[in-house]
């Protein structure tokens, strides 16, 4: 049984941390520091990146609590983000058509803007879901 709150995957964590090295799934999990520390240091010299393959379901039962699920999807958002994100497609899902057309025109403002969604995305997300609530 899924919790009420499961906003985050198990699943799409672990086929992330194949590519942990980047940092990705920490990105995904809301730890935006660590995972750029892991970006540059390729997962902290791979010591980090084989720990994390235990830590993976703490990290989602953290992420569950912490950001608030509703309409839109965390997984759809981190998809589109990771392989879309400089062409904007992630922030038109969020209903964001503004800065989305605008990341589209700019190659995402010129690749800042993709960085500055990795480190905030669960958090945009999350406001949206609960302003859609009321």
């Amino acid at each position: 049984m899924r919790p009420i709150n499961d906003t985050h995957s198990k699943t799409i964590g672990y086929i992330l941390w194949i590519f942990g090295f980047t940092g990705s799934h920490r990105f995904y999990y809301g730890k935006p520091i660590s995972g750029t520390i892991y970006l540059f240091t390729l997962g902290l010299l791979g010591i980090g990146w084989l720990i994390d393959l235990f830590l993976i379901p703490g990290m989602d039962r953290q992420a569950d609590l912490r950001f608030e699920a509703g309409v839109v999807d965390y997984t759809a958002a981190w998809i589109l983000l990771t392989f879309l994100g400089i062409l904007g497609i992630h922030r038109m899902y969020m209903g964001k058509w503004f800065t989305g057309l605008l990341y589209l025109l700019t190659g995402g403002l010129f690749g800042l803007g993709y960085l500055y969604d990795f480190w905030t995305l669960n958090r945009q997300i999350s406001e949206l879901n609960a302003s859609y609530r009321g």
